[in-house]
């Protein structure tokens, strides 16, 4: 009775009982992993930044946003293309070898709800594809066209990703934090914990940004309205 037992918990993730009966070890290191996804994050970065540099049509974009657009297009890349296979595979991940489920197997050592296939995180990643990825691209090409709804587009992505951020970590925090090995330097902290925080951090000093930008659009009506009405 006991082998069984003892094979139940051959695999990374927590708790320690969990049962993964599909599991396959990754053949790719973290390393490879971990390489893989900051440098196509980077040379979306790259590119973006020297694009928004060269637009002249648009009237110069500042630092700030530039910045700003290069966010929307890594998150076009990670919401779309990484979150977007979890979305598609998510049931065959624990026993799949492609490079983007070797990816999720890694990740899941911070948080194994993505290799028990957690009706939450189905979902919440779903929407996040499917949405906030596409929605990240159509931002990038508004602000390189000046398209009078970029900032429309920037407070409802950044929404969605907060909203989803913060039922991501509240979830969690009610489960007692038991999919991850809690306080691990890099599992907990960095995976779980700071991979995450960007996608409250940004999206919250975007969302005060846009909030700001249509406040004074709308206050520009009403005083062009308002003046029209004096003069009529």
């Amino acid at each position: 009775m006991d082998a069984p037992s003892a094979a139940a918990v051959l695999h990374p993730y927590w708790p320690r009982d969990l049962l993964i009966p599909s599991y396959v070890a990754n053949d790719r290191s973290m390393s490879e992993i971990l390489v893989f996804l900051f440098s196509v994050s980077g040379i979306f970065l790259l590119v973006t930044w020297l694009i928004t540099g060269s637009r002249g049509a648009t009237g110069g974009l500042g630092t700030w946003r530039r910045l700003a657009v290069c966010w929307f297009a890594v998150c076009g890349f990670i919401h779309g293309v990484i979150e977007g296979w979890f979305s598609l595979y998510y049931d065959v991940i624990p026993g799949d070898q492609s490079f983007l489920s070797q990816l999720w197997k890694e990740y899941s050592k911070g948080d194994s709800r993505y290799v028990i296939a957690d009706n939450f995180t189905v979902c919440m990643e779903t929407v996040t594809a499917w949405l906030w990825g596409p929605f990240s691209f159509w931002a990038v090409f508004a602000f390189l066209t000046n398209k009078p709804y970029r900032f429309v587009l920037q407070l409802i992505i950044s929404l969605g990703q907060l909203y989803g951020a913060v039922l991501y970590f509240f979830t969690e925090h009610r489960d007692g934090y038991s999919h991850s090995e809690l306080g691990h330097p890099v599992y907990f902290w960095f995976y779980f914990v700071f991979m995450n925080a960007l996608w409250v951090i940004i999206p919250l000093s975007l969302i005060v940004d846009a909030w700001r930008r249509l406040s004074a659009a709308q206050t520009h009506t009403d005083n062009t309205e308002t003046h029209k009405y004096k003069t009529s």
